[in-house]
């Protein structure tokens, strides 16, 4: 049996879901699938290519619509959104014994100190993939991955959940994105980020 969550975000422009997914088995085609049937088109004609950096771009008639997918474990999560640039990230929770280390090399000095003051590893371990998650989404959304570095985004957790409260230019200003906090499954955390694209 597929498992489908779709949600809508208060904007109105973006959805997700989860799927099963067998681990070494190639995800684009489950989400060829998942996106074709949102779109109402047959997956065989949706027209999906990636760009020189390998992001999914969706083309033709859906020029206007972006999609990202990220799968972890035996799971898959999958994004689309209208007028946005939309990236999603998928992380299955277990112990990371490397955390600290990860996070001394790849985030910033606020939040090394923020997971050095959680209080036991567990804790820890999960905040760490919070900001994991939160940091590929953006960067997914954005274009370039993590190649462009997790430590020129920084995050700040509140109430409401994590917050982008800092970052490079190139990714514009902090308050143009949104960001959702998933856990699509047990055993698994994710995020959902977007940007709304300037009218053209």
């Amino acid at each position: 049996m597929t498992l489908s969550v779709p949600t809508t975000p208060p904007t109105g422009t973006v959805r997700w879901a989860w799927r099963p997914h067998l681990p070494r088995q190639p995800a684009e085609p489950l989400a060829r699938e998942w996106l074709a049937a949102e779109l109402g088109v047959t997956a065989a004609v949706l027209p999906l290519a990636r760009d020189p950096r390998g992001r999914p771009r969706l083309g033709g008639e859906l020029v206007g619509w972006d999609c990202n997918w990220s799968h972890s474990g035996d799971g898959l999560l999958i994004a689309l959104g209208r007028d946005v640039q939309v990236g999603i990230d998928l992380e299955r929770l277990r112990p990371r014994a490397r955390a600290l280390e990860l996070a001394q090399r790849f985030f910033t000095a606020t939040e090394v100190a923020w997971l050095h003051a959680a209080p036991s590893a567990a804790v820890r371990d999960h905040a760490f993939l919070r900001l994991w998650c939160a940091k590929e989404a953006v960067l997914k959304a954005h274009g370039h991955g993590i190649s462009f570095g997790l430590d020129r985004l920084r995050f700040e957790d509140g109430d409401d959940g994590l917050r982008l409260v800092a970052c490079d230019p190139a990714l514009g200003q902090p308050q143009e994105w949104q960001l959702q906090e998933l856990q699509p499954a047990q055993d698994y955390l994710g995020a959902l980020a977007w940007r709304q694209l300037a009218p053209t």
